[in-house]
């Protein structure tokens, strides 16, 4: 599963703490060696693609700052609830993910206190699922059966798509997993690995030029299907490449024998699907072995974490899907609504650490964000009304900037991001953007 934690928004690491299979509610305040390269697979047909018609007429875009600026000088709702259902899967070892719930829950309780939905304050119903096809069928329904307008989905493998479309709830996602969920009647916030693979091989053919590369990743699960994304990337583009694969942790030894043997047909460019503590070891063995061919890594490597850790030994790294630690007004505020869940002060959280838990708050400000704007536009806020404002707006999710761009991918027509942010570890010891290729799109390169 860590092979679908590095993100378009956030660097996102594999982490996890505390177990609850019971469903909840979070109610409103009262008022308040390497594979041989093939064919790229055959795309699947869009089934109930989303609409990817213009978006009904608004005022003019709210930009990140001006919305966040706005919501943080919001009083609490008055308006009637809007209850909200969810689904993420937790307490199961390799699929335990209650960072995200809680961060949504996190935000949820700021909203109530600013603005909640449009006016609207929020009600979560919550259900854990396990990693199966019948506990998230049975969070499906558990989740029907309360009254919600809309379903977010955290991270669920087999999401109750058929359930929910016979009530006609509409579904947003954080990010899809297995190939089903690229055509399902949904829209995901992220691309996961899809976007991922393409967007690394963009850039390798974009900023590196590329004719020639060496892959090192985990052979476990996720990792695997992260490779089998790039690769399929790859494929489609003509990059040729070897494909190295290690233990899912390694010894120092282990992990600069894995980027000896990725390099050893002098390749233009080394790409690394391992997290954090794989990336302290292939960053470290990199300098130790004195290879200069330049590394490009997911945004887990860049967490601060690992750039602490290994300091300048990350010059020659670029990362993709990483953001800066730059001081923003959507920081202050991440730090603002996690300090009272972490129980620390806001000055001590660093929101790029937050893991695949701040995906979880930059879904709920989106449609905090979105719900603003219908409400601008005279337009009632509704669960309905949400996912259709999502499926055609050509806003920006919050706070990257990144463009809306649902069903611009006819074979993947519930994605909505395809743009990652580019940075690079600079000679003076910060993560900048990359100079001369700030974003790369991962559109032109989906296989």
């Amino acid at each position: 599963m860590c092979g679908v934690a590095a993100l378009s928004l956030v660097a996102a690491g594999c982490g996890s703490d505390g177990v609850s299979s019971e469903p909840s509610t979070t109610d409103a305040p009262a008022v308040s060696e390497a594979p041989e390269a093939t064919d790229a697979p055959d795309a699947p047909e869009p089934t109930q693609a989303p609409s990817a018609t213009d978006p009904p007429e608004t005022s003019e875009p709210v930009s990140e700052d001006d919305f966040t600026a706005r919501v943080t000088e919001m009083g609490p709702p008055t308006g009637a609830p809007i209850k909200i259902g969810l689904v993420n899967t937790e307490g199961v070892p390799g699929l335990d993910f209650p960072d995200i719930r809680e961060n949504i829950e996190a935000t949820i309780a700021y909203l109530n206190e600013h603005g909640g939905m449009g006016g609207r304050p929020v009600e979560l119903q919550s259900c854990q699922a396990k990693g199966s096809p019948e506990t998230s069928q049975a969070c499906a329904q558990e989740i029907v059966g309360s009254d919600v307008e809309l379903v977010l989905l955290g991270l669920d493998l087999f999401p109750g798509y058929p359930t929910f479309d016979a009530e006609d709830l509409p579904v947003i996602g954080l990010l899809p997993i297995l190939p089903g969920d690229y055509t399902a009647n949904a829209l995901f916030t992220t691309g996961g690995n899809a976007t991922l693979g393409a967007g690394m091989a963009g850039v390798a053919s974009e900023q590196f030029d590329a004719t020639s590369i060496g892959i090192i990743s985990a052979d476990a699960d996720g990792s695997n299907a992260s490779e089998a994304a790039l690769t399929a990337s790859l494929d489609t583009i003509g990059i040729p490449y070897v494909s190295i694969k290690g233990g899912v942790e390694e010894t120092d030894a282990g992990y600069q024998g894995l980027m000896q043997q990725a390099n050893q047909g002098d390749p233009d460019l080394l790409i690394t699907l391992y997290d954090e503590p794989g990336c302290i070891g292939i960053i470290r063995g990199r300098v130790a072995l004195g290879i200069e061919t330049p590394v490009l890594a997911s945004s887990a490597c860049a967490a601060k974490e690992v750039i602490e850790q290994v300091g300048d030994d990350a010059l020659g790294w670029t990362f993709l899907g990483a953001q800066t630690n730059d001081e923003t007004p959507a920081n202050a505020l991440v730090r603002e609504i996690m300090a009272p869940t972490l129980g620390v002060p806001a000055d001590e959280i660093d929101p790029a650490s937050l893991g695949l838990g701040g995906l979880g708050i930059i879904q709920a400000m989106t449609l905090a964000k979105f719900a603003d704007a219908v409400t601008t536009a005279g337009e009632e806020v509704t669960g309905e009304s949400l996912y259709e404002y999502f499926s055609t707006t050509k806003e920006s999710i919050w706070p990257s900037g990144l463009p809306v761009e649902c069903g611009k991918a006819a074979a993947y027509p519930s994605i909505c991001t395809f743009e990652f942010p580019v940075i690079e570890y600079t000679d003076d010891g910060t993560l900048q953007p990359a100079e001369g290729f700030e974003v790369v799109s991962a559109f032109e390169y989906l296989p």
